[in-house]
């Protein structure tokens, strides 16, 4: 079966495997421009915490973690995060 759930546009779709119940891909949009970047889980738990520092005003949590997202996708980064 063709899996085509990644080209939805949910603010964040988790999808799992059915066999082993693990997390394997996270499709993450930006609710600015509408442009959406698949994510590992490493990645989605450093985004979600730069936008909870933002939300919290710790700029210094946020100016790390966007360094360090920089580092691991580059073109995510600059979909979700630029």
């Amino acid at each position: 079966m063709l899996d085509l759930s990644y080209m939805l546009n949910d603010m964040t779709t988790e999808r799992y495997d059915n066999r082993v119940r693990k997390l394997i891909n996270v499709t993450v949009t930006n609710p600015y421009s509408g442009q959406s970047a698949v994510l590992t889980p490493e990645e989605h738990k450093l985004y979600t915490e730069i936008k909870q520092a933002e939300w919290d005003e710790d700029y210094d949590t946020v100016r790390k973690g966007l360094d360090k997202f920089s580092r691991m996708n580059a073109s995510a980064y600059m979909t979700l995060l630029d």
